[in-house]
């Protein structure tokens, strides 16, 4: 199982891994061993359970054929296969980073993602 998958991202975060050339994960992520990504079915509900009513987020997309064997799909909330990231992520696979504002209605607005 591979294809784009997305990381949801503080830009002060994201940015701090830019400059050191690594990304080893938001404190859920270090707590857990593992990092979150959500495909593009997933990162809707994601952003809105995770990380709602927060701004200044950013969405990062990585194709997971570039993460090989580190990357396991795994079940999770609901009973569907997540995908994670067993080791730290280079920002420099980052397909795009696009920002994820919030809306009038208090929900993220989403870029068009690839079907």
């Amino acid at each position: 199982m591979t294809g784009i998958i997305y990381k949801i991202v503080p830009a002060p975060m994201w940015q701090e891994a830019v400059d050191r050339g690594r990304f080893d994960g938001a404190p859920v992520d270090l707590a857990d061993g593992f990092i979150h990504f959500s495909t593009d079915a997933q990162v809707r509900e994601t952003a809105a359970k995770h990380f709602a009513g927060q701004d200044d987020l950013l969405l990062v997309a990585v194709d997971g054929k570039t993460l090989g064997e580190a990357l396991r799909h795994e079940v999770s909330r609901g009973g569907d296969l997540f995908p994670h990231l067993y080791g730290p992520l280079d920002p420099g696979l980052a397909i795009w980073v696009k920002p994820l504002p919030l809306g009038a209605d208090g929900r993220h607005v989403f870029p068009e993602l690839p079907a």
